[in-house]
């Protein structure tokens, strides 16, 4: 209907990862409905780039959301800048590959400080707010969070966690009226994923699994999905829409996961090195950048 008034109209919503990839096209895609949005990440010169792409209003804020005080001071300004916050978008997140027994044990750190802690310091700096106007949180989990595979423990581990704090975070919330979801992802076209594809041990997983679990998914059809899901106050949004029978079998997943990679594992060995990948991606570039900036 002609003029008719969205739901996310004049509401305000903060994406956090919101450089590039899934996080900057979410943030258009709230903006495109009505929100005015701000965005968090950890390159301020490349979020100016998005927010000056955005329609309507938008700030950006450099931030680790690792650190609580940072959070804390961003939650304030985004209050007193734009207005009381009705929705979260928890994105932010890195990855890295390779046999954990080889991985870096500080990176390996770093991916669950980033994916879980930090999406916990992100609901406790918005909470307030988000109490205030019966708002939503969208935390942006995985297929990971259904089914681990080998050679990416940490990332696993980290989505597994979003998904049972989200899970946990709803119960507490919903007499308040606060909305939380869960947002299960698979492949997306992002810097990310395109560079899983550079490291010839990820590539070969991702070669081995089902043909509709290897295909990749444009980044603008998955943002429109979750602001979807955002306007709806979904309890889960699946992106694609198949990963929802997942969840029918996932108890299932590990013994055939564990049985496929004790035969293909071997082989794959015979002929490609298994090596850790370090963070993947110019987002984990971009944190590596950040930390040696502020000496975290």
């Amino acid at each position: 209907m002609t003029g008719a008034v969205g739901p996310l109209q004049g509401r305000v919503a903060v994406v956090t990862g919101a450089a590039r990839g899934l996080g900057a096209a979410t943030a258009r895609e709230l903006a495109r409905r009505g929100a005015t949005v701000a965005l968090l990440g950890r390159e301020e010169p490349t979020l100016a780039q998005v927010r000056d792409t955005l329609a309507g209003r938008a700030l950006c804020w450099e931030a680790d959301v690792t650190e609580e005080d940072t959070m804390a001071r961003v939650a304030a300004e985004v209050r007193d800048r734009l207005g009381p916050v009705s929705v979260v978008v928890a994105n932010a997140g890195v990855a890295e590959g390779g046999p954990f027994a080889e991985s870096d044990p500080a990176l390996w750190r770093r991916v669950i400080e980033v994916n879980l802690i930090g999406s916990a310091i992100t609901a406790r700096a918005f909470l307030p707010g988000l109490r205030t106007t019966h708002g939503y949180y969208l935390q942006i989990a995985s297929l990971a969070s259904i089914g681990a595979a080998p050679m990416m423990s940490a990332y696993c581990a980290s989505k597994a966690g979003v998904e049972s704090f989200a899970h946990s975070l709803r119960a507490e919330l919903a007499h308040e009226g606060v909305g939380v979801g869960i947002a299960y992802l698979n492949w997306t076209d992002t810097d990310m994923i395109r560079d899983v594809d550079q490291h010839p041990v990820l590539r070969e997983l991702r070669a081995h699994m089902p043909r509709p679990a290897r295909k990749v998914y444009p980044v603008e059809t998955v943002a429109a999905r979750m602001a979807r899901a955002v306007e709806r106050r979904s309890a889960a949004v699946y992106a694609p829409a198949w990963l929802r029978a997942t969840q029918v079998v996932r108890g299932a997943m590990p013994p055939v996961v564990t049985l496929l990679s004790k035969r293909e594992l071997p082989r794959l060995q015979r002929s490609t090195a298994f090596a850790a990948t370090g963070l993947l991606g110019a987002g984990g570039s971009a944190d590596l950048d950040g930390r040696r900036r502020t000496g975290g």
